[in-house]
Parts: C-alpha cells; sequence; structure tokens
C-alpha cells in the first residue's frame, strides 16, 4: 500500500530543514545570517549609488564593479531571507514552483557573477596592456553589450532546468535538508531517470563557471606578462595593485565553491551540517566582503564614501 502511494504521489510542497543536526542552535544561527545580510544590502547599495552618481566614477571598471554589487543583493536576497524564516519561525515549506523559481534565481546569478568577474579580468587586461586605447576599446555601447551577453547566457543556459525539473514526479520524499532549493539537491527526490539533469548540471557547470576560471587564469598569465616587462619597479607595483581587489574578489569567490566540492567528495566523514554550512557561506560572503574590499582598497570608492557618510552627518550636525 506504501508502495502504491509513493508511485502515485507527486510532491508539489516541500520542506526545507535548515541545518540539520543543528536544529537547537538555528536561532543563535540566525544572528550572523542577519547581519551578514544587513552587511551586504546596505555595502552594495551604497556603492551602486556611489557609482552611478559620481560621473568620476563613470569608468569601465566601476560599471562592472555596479554590476557585480546588483549581482550580490540578487544572490543574498534569494538565500538569507528564506534561511532566516527557517531559523526563526520554523517556516520551511516551500511550494514546488517556488522551489524551482529560487533555485532558478539563484543559479542564474551565480553564473552572472562569474561572468561579469571574467570581464572585469578582461578589463585589467585592457588597463594594463594597452593603456592608451583603454577608452576607446571599453566603450559605452561594448558595455551595455557586455552586461546584455551575460544576462543573456546565464538565463539561457539555466532556463532548460525548468522544464528538466517539471517532466520528473517527486514521489520519494519531501524533506530537503538544506536552507534553499538547489537543482540536482531537489532532482534527487524524483522517482524518474535523471540521467539528463545530471549531465546537463554538469555541461553547464564546465562551460561557463569552469570555462570563465579558465579564462580568467589565462588573462592574468598576459597580466602578468606585461607587468614583469615594465622596466620601471614604481609601475610594476602599482599596475599590480590594481588587480589587488579583483584577485580578492576572485578567491573569495570560488575558493569557498572549490573547497565545498572537494569536501563533498572527498570528506565522507564530515558531519552534513557542514556541507551545508558551507555552502551557505558561498551566498553569504561574496556579497557581504565584495564591497568592504573594494572600498578599502580603492582609493576614489573610498574617498566616496567617506565624502558621502562626513558630509552628511556635518549636515545633520548643523541643523541640529
Amino acid at each position: 500500500m506504501t508502495a502504491l502511494n509513493h508511485t502515485a504521489v507527486s510532491h508539489t510542497v516541500f520542506h526545507l530543514l535548515g541545518i540539520p543536526g543543528l536544529e537547537d542552535q538555528h536561532m543563535w544561527i540566525s544572528i550572523p545570517f542577519f547581519i551578514s545580510y544587513v552587511i551586504a544590502l546596505l555595502g552594495n547599495s551604497l556603492l551602486i549609488c556611489i557609482i552611478l552618481t559620481k560621473r568620476s566614477l563613470h569608468e569601465p571598471m566601476y560599471l562592472f564593479l555596479c554590476m557585480l554589487a546588483g549581482a550580490d543583493i540578487v544572490l543574498s536576497t534569494c538565500t538569507v531571507p528564506q534561511a532566516l524564516a527557517i531559523f526563526c519561525f520554523h517556516a520551511g515549506e516551500i511550494s514546488l514552483d517556488r522551489c524551482i523559481t529560487q533555485l532558478f534565481f539563484i543559479h542564474t546569478t551565480f553564473i552572472s557573477e562569474s561572468g561579469i568577474l571574467l570581464v572585469m579580468a578582461f578589463d585589467r587586461y585592457i588597463a594594463i596592456c594597452y593603456p592608451l586605447r583603454y577608452t576607446t576599446i571599453l566603450t559605452g555601447a561594448l558595455i551595455g553589450k557586455i552586461g546584455v551577453t551575460i544576462f543573456l547566457r546565464s538565463y539561457g543556459t539555466i532556463f532548460p532546468i525548468i522544464f528538466l525539473l517539471k517532466r520528473l514526479t517527486f514521489c520519494q520524499n519531501n524533506i530537503i535538508p538544506h536552507t534553499y532549493c538547489e537543482h540536482i539537491g531537489l532532482a534527487k527526490y524524483a522517482c524518474n531517470d535523471i540521467y539528463a539533469n545530471i549531465w546537463y548540471g554538469f555541461s553547464i557547470l564546465m562551460l561557463t563557471v569552469v570555462l570563465d576560471v579558465v579564462l580568467i587564469f589565462v588573462s592574468y598569465v598576459m597580466i602578468l606578462r606585461a607587468v614583469f616587462c615594465i622596466p620601471s619597479r614604481d609601475a610594476r607595483h602599482k599596475a599590480l595593485n590594481t588587480c589587488g581587489s579583483h584577485v580578492c574578489i576572485i578567491i573569495l569567490f570560488y575558493g569557498p565553491g572549490i573547497f565545498t566540492i572537494l569536501t563533498q567528495r572527498f570528506g565522507r566523514h564530515i558531519p552534513p551540517h557542514t556541507h551545508i554550512l558551507l555552502a551557505n557561506v558561498c551566498m553569504l560572503a561574496p556579497p557581504m566582503l565584495n564591497p568592504i574590499i573594494y572600498g578599502i582598497k580603492t582609493k576614489q570608492i573610498r574617498e566616496q564614501v567617506v565624502h558621502v557618510l562626513f558630509t552628511r552627518q556635518k549636515s545633520l550636525w548643523f541643523r541640529n
């Protein structure tokens, strides 16, 4: 009788457990999640506002950074509010359509961020190797086309996943031991063959994120070759310093993801809640730290942030 029910029923509602094994700590875990989310929202919103309103920052590097900040807001908003609802209110119930919508935006935003980091590496290559042609190569029109291409690539590659998931019958289980939905994490609860899902997901990963990493690596090899051909030591240091923020963000974005994959592949004795926490670090750390890194290491942005914050404080003080 149970077997018949399993084969006949397809779940349309799922339950996200949060972080299994740490249920009694959920309220405490919600505190760093909430703080990280607020920092990510405020930091990235301030960054976008400053870049868009200050004409002196209307340069390719800052416009790409503005795109990255926008993607960071979307990525953190797709995951953190749901996690906080689970931690604080035990509101882990999610419909199948909402689950697919969430994973769609998570995956598309992740691929978009990877594409933006690749374009930022190309930007640094042009700035260092062809400084006199920098503004003529990276025109406003080209930057707009690049932004549209990144958007179309991410949405175009993830869109078929909706149909790959919709064709499945979810009759095994409807308890998801995670804080958010993701493609294979949902597909594995299907009774159907998910061979197409696995191979399509793997192909997308290789053709987008992995390819981006390879091209970023090639870009920096070419940048280093060009830098070490510069005779002046001060000029070499200045050229490398312009890449510092971008390298930090690359490590921050890809590092936790690579570490998570390695722990899932080789860390068989690592508790499940560690894997869930690492997956959440991938979603939380870059949006929170990206504006801080660029704010500290980029003089122009640092000056504008200080000007905006302290000018407002002084004007309020004089009013009072």
